[in-house]
């Protein structure tokens, strides 16, 4: 059961682009719901900058994660999950990110 939902979100992710990519990462560094092992500061601030690169509204302005449904949905999959499922998730993703 658990591996179909870590597969279930990997695809997820694989569908996004990475401006979406990244506003998952910045949510997951963020928040307190999940039971990251990862630096989640340096994390942060990494794709902090890798998003303030290439989005302009998020560079300009305050952006509401909320209005992209995608990456909450992506978020509320995950804190369904067990932590070492979070985990397995975070790698892919900041992997995912850094292969880029």
């Amino acid at each position: 059961m658990e591996n179909e939902k870590v597969k279930y979100l990997i695809d997820m992710i694989n569908d996004m682009n990475i401006k979406d990519k990244l506003r998952l990462a910045i949510c997951m560094s963020q928040s307190k719901w999940t039971g990251l092992i990862y630096n989640t500061k340096e994390n942060y601030d990494k794709f902090d900058s890798m998003l303030k690169d290439i989005d302009e509204e998020y560079r300009t302005t305050l952006i509401n994660f909320g209005k992209y449904k995608l990456v909450m949905f992506a978020m509320a999959k995950l804190m369904e999950m067990e932590t070492t499922e979070q985990n397995k998730i975070a790698l892919y993703l900041y992997n995912n990110i850094k292969a880029i």
